[in-house]
């Protein structure tokens, strides 16, 4: 039977969670340390997603100012 990627990538990120969960219980800090730093790297991340998201906002909003300067000069060459 063929398997697809869809069905790869599930079973890649069900691995990593088991392995996350794993290294999570045998490391060698605390428990509260452990926390923070999850805590911690949660937080960079949030971070970075919004970062990213402000970026790509910005470059779509590009995007469309120039797309519809395009379209008003393609609207006056058939027009003239």
């Amino acid at each position: 039977m063929k398997s697809n990627s869809n069905d790869s990538a599930v079973w890649f990120l069900a691995g990593a969670a088991v392995g996350a969960a794993i290294a999570l219980l045998f490391a060698p800090q605390s428990g509260a340390r452990t926390r923070r730093l999850i805590a911690g790297k949660a937080y960079e991340s949030r971070e970075s997603l919004l970062e990213h998201s402000r970026d790509l906002y910005e470059k779509s909003k590009e995007f469309a100012d120039e797309a519809a300067d395009m379209f008003e000069r393609g609207k006056k060459l058939v027009q003239s």
